[in-house]
């Protein structure tokens, strides 16, 4: 399988699970809905007035949404090429699951911390949703990713 093909896959694959999750999350559990999740997304660049953008701001989130999963993907990808440890460790699922444990949460931290922090101008806010975010981009981010990358496509026979 190719690189690019495994990148594909990865992003791909991560950008819908990630945002059904992030869509079931806030329209079950936080009483929002998916156009306001997308919009809130699209405000991180946009400000506060995508908030009141309509479809035209739910897809910018959206298209948002599917550049951060490429870019993640991307970096795991390149870390995978580059590094014989990760390769080995990756072989079985219990390794990616130990992979996953350091690489979701690390994606959550930089992009809480550092990245979101520094477009909004604004110091991250920690409350349980943060930390649901935390543990959520083990199973729902950071798994496809590397499952993605380090399995390659089984024939079919």
């Amino acid at each position: 399988m190719s690189n690019a093909s495994r990148l594909i896959r990865a992003w791909l694959t991560t950008a819908i699970v990630d945002g059904l999750f992030s869509s079931i999350l806030v329209s079950v559990f936080y009483g929002s809905t998916v156009a306001r999740l997308w919009q809130g997304v699209a405000s991180v660049l946009l400000g506060k007035d995508a908030l009141n953008g309509g479809n035209r701001t739910v897809l910018i989130g959206l298209a948002m949404h599917f550049g951060v999963a490429l870019t993640w993907s991307a970096v795991f990808l390149l870390l995978w090429l580059r590094s014989r440890a990760i390769r080995d460790a990756v072989t079985s699922i219990p390794g990616v699951i130990k992979v996953a444990a350091i690489y979701g949460p690390s994606i959550w931290m930089v992009m809480s911390l550092i990245v979101i922090p520094s477009l909004t101008h604004r110091p991250p806010t920690i409350n349980y949703r943060w930390w649901i975010q935390l543990i959520g981009h083990i199973p729902f981010v950071a798994v496809p990713i590397i499952a993605s990358i380090s399995r390659p496509r089984q024939s079919s026979r």
